[in-house]
């Protein structure tokens, strides 16, 4: 963050533990859903989601302009909900289509929303089940804006 005054990561409250990203990531009840238009132009919505074996889950209609989106430029960007103390994870999103992949996805959301959601309803050709695999995260406390901030990479496939 050039020229906010970001100190080093051995002063303030210091680089954040990676448990606390996921935790915020685990607790947000919503998140921003970021992509890209085939013609280049952004596009953000919200999302319910759920963090679930080291990716960022979500559904939404096949006909949505996010999973549009996705399907022509995977890589996208999701937020949690909370401004004051955000996690952004920029990633690339994949759906889902293996019924073990969606069984445990609707396990998650419905144990997070309270259920109502059921396997037959994403039907991969109608209402996609997307993860993303994080790249880079970052995250950042409003109580220690200085000082606070932190950043991972996570290795690709090769």
């Amino acid at each position: 963050m050039p020229g906010y005054g970001v100190l080093p990561a051995d002063q303030g409250s210091g680089l954040m533990a990676w448990a606390e990203a996921e935790r915020r990531l685990t607790v947000s009840h919503d998140y921003w859903c970021a992509t890209v238009r085939p013609d280049g132009r952004p596009h953000v919505m919200p999302v319910w989601g759920v963090w679930l074996d080291a990716r960022l889950w979500f559904s939404t209609g096949m006909r949505s302009r996010k999973a549009r989106d996705v399907a022509v430029e995977p890589r996208c960007t999701l937020t949690t909900d909370d401004a004051r103390d955000p996690v952004v994870v920029d990633g690339v999103a994949e759906q889902v289509t293996d019924r073990a992949g969606i069984e445990g996805f609707v396990a998650a959301v419905n144990g997070k929303y309270g259920g109502g959601v059921r396997v037959d309803f994403l039907d991969p050709a109608v209402n996609g089940t997307f993860s993303v695999r994080p790249e880079w995260v970052f995250a950042i406390s409003e109580d220690d804006f200085s000082g606070s901030p932190t950043r991972w990479r996570f290795p690709q496939p090769g």
